[in-house]
């Protein structure tokens, strides 16, 4: 009797949190290694069935990293990555748009479904404008080229918000057309974080490899709880917080100043992460607060 008590605790537990959250749009970006996990894929799909069916409006903003490397090396196409970004040929983009839009789109609102969920795939090319990524190596003064790779410049939010009216988790691919014509791949975090932004998102969620914000690299018992912008700030001058984790930060950071309230960085990996940290008081994951 102890343990349905104890589950009826942890229903009133998240009451506050389901009455504070039933109406608002929260972002959620998937991906990582968790992509190569279907069990784990699945809990965090049926997490989001479960916050649909409340009344919250989850959108999913997915990648596909690991999933794309298989599909090039089939096709003998080299995968190559500069600052952490994939660079992305003229072969490579074709690829790329294959393996987000016409496999793993589609198998995600098909799991959603199996949950009860109605869900409508998005292609990112359909609603992200982007102008080509670009910079200048400070080491050398050069620029360095990325070929089909896009920051996003303007996000047609027209189809996402006519889906959550009707009830539906609109599932987007991070691809953006670029003033050209041509078709860019976008790193999925920038597009999850510009999503938010257009939007104003209540709030935006990265689901990542590790548990959050580690003080010291790989000691999980260094996680940072909660955090401030100006803290967050202080962290990447430090060198605490960099590589990977920069573009989740950056997107943090751009959807805060833009009124997203809050943002999370939770580990995919944990059972039921999303709900945990949603809709518990402790949380499992790091929140990043103004």
């Amino acid at each position: 009797m102890q343990h349905v008590i104890e589950k009826a605790a942890g229903m009133i537990e998240a009451l506050p949190f389901i009455q504070r959250f039933r109406g608002e749009t929260v972002v959620v970006k998937f991906g990582g290694s968790m992509m190569d996990d279907p069990e784990l894929c699945r809990g965090i799909l049926q997490d989001i069935a479960f916050m649909e069916v409340i009344g919250m409006r989850p959108v999913v903003v997915h990648g596909g990293g690991k999933a794309i490397s298989r599909a090039l090396q089939a096709e003998g196409v080299e995968s190559r990555f500069l600052q952490g970004l994939r660079v992305t040929d003229g072969a490579s983009i074709r690829v790329v748009e294959r393996v987000l839009n016409q496999e793993i789109n589609p198998e995600m609102v098909r799991t959603l479904a199996e949950f009860q969920c109605k869900a409508h795939g998005i292609h990112g090319e359909d609603i992200l404008c982007v102008q080509k990524h670009a910079e200048i190596d400070p080491a050398t003064g050069e620029a360095l080229d990325w070929g089909f790779v896009g920051e996003v410049t303007e996000v047609n939010v027209a189809p996402i918000r006519a889906f959550l009216q009707a009830e539906m988790v609109p599932v987007v691919t991070p691809l953006g057309r670029g003033a050209d014509g041509n078709l860019y791949n976008i790193n999925a975090d920038e597009a999850a974080a510009a999503i938010a932004c257009a939007l104003q998102a209540r709030k935006l969620v990265f689901l990542s490899d590790v548990p959050g914000l580690l003080r010291t690299p790989g000691d999980v018992a260094s996680m940072i709880s909660s955090v401030t912008v100006g803290e967050v700030h202080q962290l990447i001058r430090d060198g605490i917080i960099a590589g990977g984790m920069l573009p989740k930060i950056r997107g943090a950071l751009k959807a805060l100043e833009t009124g997203v309230r809050k943002t999370h960085i939770i580990d995919s990996s944990l059972s039921h992460s999303l709900l945990l940290e949603l809709f518990t008081n402790e949380g499992v994951g790091t929140e990043i607060v103004p």
